[in-house]
């Protein structure tokens, strides 16, 4: 079994997605062609997990058309939570990002008028505006060309090898490719978040545009499934241009089960529409997620020495969690690997052991597991403290 992995730069963000390093064999990738799907490329993942249930040329690069803005939205989310930017900023629309300036489907901006992050955000999302993709790349970045810079740096640590961005909205370019495995990776990395679901699940949504902020223009999403299947699908985002064809990736949800259905190269909009959903029926009808704790629950606590604290909380660093077939065995164990005592100091986040599930003594998956808070070293001044503490409590 195959899993999609995403692989990080740095060493704190390698050790924020370890809880997804290590699977072994729990489940049998099927092959699209015994599905008889009518598009190029297409794959369906866990969303929590990134195994792979059904593949297609997982790994062929195409044009994947607006579907180029999952990676938009991704970096609008990420400046969002990091606090480079908020929903409610103003961004002054510059001659560049001009709708006249644009193609395809626009917001109709002008230059010199003042819109929101949250008005861009669900023109992207909702109405999957190339204007609107401009002038977020110009606030997050200061140029479209700076933007597309972050855009292939974010792909290479997110490992999208298959990929080459060259614009942030995916109007056809020479070269600008993807494939359905990356776009199955960025599409995880943004369905983490959250909030997004407050943009790509709106069916129709009515903003604001002008310089006078006097015409309202009432958005109808690009993917009409999250109308369709209300309440199961809910999101993320449509695509087409002339060489792309027909593309999607799709996000659904039943029970604690999320899955992403990505189809690149149908030929038209209600095969699109057939074939991403025959993928998240199969997955649906086949497999359900094993959930043993969520990202930030204390599993453990352990004892720190020469630490301004002599406990410590240890929590998951992501949601743990497995896919099993139904009707194999769900009994699962788990075996928490941790020191008997650490020494501080200790960072928040720092790796401090693993949890393993095994399945009939077989190891499936590993997690890591992190500190819950920082741990200074001890001062004199705070062994002298303790030393009290322990005494007269000792006498008490």
């Amino acid at each position: 079994m195959r899993r999609l992995t995403l692989n990080k730069l740095t060493k704190q963000i390698l050790c924020a997605f370890l809880s997804f390093a290590l699977i072994l064999g729990n489940i049998t990738i099927v092959q699209a062609d015994e599905m008889d799907l009518n598009c190029k490329s297409a794959i369906l993942v866990d969303a929590a997990s990134g195994e792979v249930i059904v593949e297609k040329n997982p790994h062929e690069k195409l044009p994947p058309a607006s579907v180029t803005k999952v990676m938009t939205m991704l970096l609008i989310m990420e400046a969002v939570d990091s606090g480079k930017i908020t929903f409610e900023d103003k961004v002054t629309i510059s001659k560049q990002a001009e709708s006249k300036n644009s193609e395809g489907t626009m917001l109709l901006l002008e230059a010199g008028e003042v819109r929101t992050v949250h008005e861009l955000l669900l023109g992207i999302a909702v109405e999957s505006a190339n204007d609107a993709c401009i002038a977020m790349a110009e606030y997050i970045s200061g140029s479209e060309e700076e933007f597309v810079k972050l855009m292939n740096k974010r792909a290479q640590e997110l490992g999208m090898n298959d990929t080459n961005f060259m614009n942030p909205n995916g109007l056809h370019e020479d070269g600008h490719v993807t494939s359905a495995y990356d776009i199955g990776l960025m599409s995880r990395a943004l369905v983490k978040h959250d909030k997004i679901f407050n943009y790509i699940s709106q069916y129709m949504v009515d903003v604001h545009i002008g310089k006078k902020n006097d015409v309202l223009r009432s958005l109808t999403n690009k993917n009409k499934m999250v109308r369709f299947y209300q309440g199961f699908i809910d999101g993320i985002k449509t695509g087409y241009t002339r060489q792309a064809m027909y593309c999607i990736s799709l996000s659904a949800k039943k029970n604690n089960l999320r899955l992403i259905s990505v189809i690149m190269g149908a030929p038209d909009v209600p095969i699109r529409t057939k074939e991403a959903k025959k993928l998240l029926d199969y997955g649906f009808a086949n497999y359900s997620n094993y959930s043993v704790a969520k990202a930030g629950d204390v599993v453990a606590e352990t004892q720190v020495s020469k630490g301004d604290m002599t406990n410590i909380k240890v929590v998951s660093n992501d949601e743990i969690s497995v896919l099993i077939k139904k009707g194999e065995d769900k009994s699962i164990t788990k075996e928490i690997k941790l020191p008997s005592m650490l020494v501080a100091p200790i960072k928040k986040d720092q790796q401090l052991g693993e949890m393993i599930l095994l399945k009939d003594g077989k190891e499936i998956a590993k997690f890591a597991l992190v500190s819950s808070c920082d741990v200074n070293k001890s001062s004199f001044f705070i062994n002298l403290r303790k030393s009290f503490e322990y005494w007269f409590g000792a006498n008490n």
